[in-house]
């Protein structure tokens, strides 16, 4: 609860005209401080009221990419029985307030707002909560509540459509590598039957032998697995304008186009930060991530890091590194995992100046954003 300078103006004055009058017995000074106190405390009881409301907030849709049109229904009802809420309010959309009209809004009825919410940006844009304020008829005091749940909007990075996607590296059993464009299915172990399974996958011999239904279980060996790995290190972004890294936004850009070329071709895919990052709250995949992620300030030992990592692990077939102009001096890590990806591309994005030919080895994509990478991906005929 807060006071306006009206209301505190009139309490200094109700102060000093009960102390005066009292003092030097002027009864209708008396009178008026009396007054002023008891409009005081009108608008204190009067602004105390707690309306009853009910917030709804739609987002249609909650996930869009940048770029594309979002809207939030809002409905506000007031579930009192007795009073009209006559109310000033505002909903939170970002970083803007949106206002919504409850001037008498009778009990059991409801009001309905619809807004845009702005994605222009890539990000995670809070909406909400309702900031309702209550205030008196004569303006001294104002009292402000929050209703409702903040609801999130995704906006995605841009996707770029890919004509090309890996072939991938097709393992044999005696040590063989091959490169084939779509999987072969090899026996990989067995289990015990299960109501569901195919009749043809039962293995009849060695069933026989264990006195139990056994089922072959197969495996996809050469099914490309593709590894985006983003560089969300301050560090290899430094330029700034306006305050965002437009080679990082170019970055997030590039890494959604391949992950969805990688769903669309029914690749499997992940996406690796090379600073580490929480996981944010309600994100439902990877383009949720990329919306969310931001720049940190790991250095060269995060670099290290995510490198020993991968190199260790050995996550997928094809390595696709995406970073910005900072990191060009970093390849070298990079290229230090050519033996545990048979195909590793890295993209460098708003380099003022073309990459060396052949740094440390590697195929390097150098593009001033996302939609120019795309082209040169397309071009790449080692896939």
């Amino acid at each position: 609860m807060g006071i306006t300078a009206r209301g505190v103006g009139l309490l200094v004055a109700a102060v000093v005209l009960l102390g005066v009058g009292f003092r030097y017995a002027y009864p209708e000074l008396t009178v008026l401080g009396a007054a002023a106190a008891v409009a005081v405390g009108y608008a204190l009881a009067s602004a105390a009221w707690r309306p009853r409301l009910t917030v709804e907030r739609v987002a249609d849709p909650d996930r869009v990419a940048r770029g594309e049109p979002a809207a939030v229904t809002l409905t506000v009802r007031n579930t009192g029985r007795l009073r009209a809420a006559n109310l000033v309010a505002e909903d939170r959309c970002g970083g803007s307030l949106v206002p919504v009209p409850l001037l008498r809004l009778r009990p059991g009825h409801d009001t309905e707002v619809r807004y845009d919410v702005p994605t222009r940006r890539r990000g995670v844009v809070p909406v909400g909560p309702l900031r309702v304020t209550r205030r008196d008829p004569l303006g001294l005091v104002a009292l402000a509540r929050s209703y409702g749940d903040t609801v999130p909007v995704w906006v995605h990075p841009r996707i770029h459509p890919l004509a090309a996607v890996p072939t991938g590296a097709g393992r044999s059993l005696d040590g063989r590598t091959d490169s084939v464009p779509h999987g072969s299915i090899t026996f990989d172990s067995l289990r015990e039957y299960v109501v569901g399974d195919e009749l043809r996958r039962v293995h009849w011999r060695t069933s026989a032998r264990v006195g139990e239904l056994m089922v072959r279980e197969n495996v996809d060996t050469s099914l490309p697995r593709i590894v985006v790995v983003l560089d969300n290190r301050a560090s290899a972004h430094p330029r700034r304008v306006a305050g965002v890294a437009e080679s990082f936004e170019s970055a997030c850009e590039a890494a959604a186009s391949v992950l969805a070329a990688a769903v669309r071709e029914d690749l499997p895919v992940s996406l690796l930060l090379v600073a580490p990052a929480d996981e944010p709250a309600g994100a439902a995949g990877p383009l949720d991530r990329l919306a969310a992620v931001e720049l940190t300030g790991g250095g060269e030992d995060s670099l290290r890091t995510a490198m020993t990592r991968l190199r260790q692990e050995r996550l997928g077939d094809t390595l696709v590194f995406l970073t910005g102009p900072g990191a060009r001096t970093d390849l070298g890590h990079v290229g230090a995992l050519r033996g545990a990806y048979p195909s590793l591309v890295i993209g460098v994005f708003g380099a003022a100046e073309p990459t060396p030919p052949g740094a440390a080895g590697l195929l390097v994509v150098d593009a001033a954003d996302a939609a120019e990478f795309a082209a040169e991906w397309d071009g790449i005929r080692r896939w």
